[in-house]
């Protein structure tokens, strides 16, 4: 897997006016994954310290009445773990949530490479909306880097 961001290609394209972007690469043999599969192993079970980190994370956020993704909303496509799925199109799915500090989005794509390989990226696309939003980028980066690729692995997970 690769572990450094990359440049993101028309990740305008995801959320117009996005600030922050950046993709991780797993390449997997023999899975002959969908999209939506490919974030339903990523995203759809947790590994245990990614839940605790979630858990702290949802205290921390509700004195300012941020979103945790455990709303009871209606949502026309369902979720996948905690985050919202916006849209499905071949080859890729979008995930993603809006609140008053940020929006983001999460877009899982598989593309086959042949004989059996797969290319599953996860790119993060991030619009803040104010100086929280900003802060809570900021405070967040550090885990990001590290829970996007451990997610990102679970597909490798049976």
């Amino acid at each position: 897997m690769n572990r450094t961001a990359q440049v993101v290609p028309n990740h305008y394209e995801a959320l117009a006016g996005a600030q922050f972007a950046d993709r991780y690469v797993l390449i997997t043999e023999g899975l002959s994954l969908t999209a939506l599969g490919a974030a339903e192993r990523a995203l759809g079970r947790t590994p245990r310290w990614v839940g605790w980190l979630t858990a702290l994370r949802n205290l921390a956020v509700r004195p300012f009445r941020l979103k945790t993704g455990l709303e009871p909303a209606v949502l026309p496509f369902g979720r996948i773990g905690i985050f919202p799925l916006l849209s499905q199109f071949p080859g890729k799915v979008v995930l993603g949530l809006d609140d008053r500090h940020l929006d983001f989005r999460v877009l899982v794509e598989v593309r086959d490479l042949g004989m059996g390989r797969q290319e599953v990226a996860a790119t993060t696309v991030v619009k803040t909306h104010n100086w929280l939003g900003r802060a809570y980028l900021a405070i967040i980066m550090p885990f990001h880097r590290i829970i996007v690729p451990a997610m990102l692995a679970q597909i490798l997970v049976k």
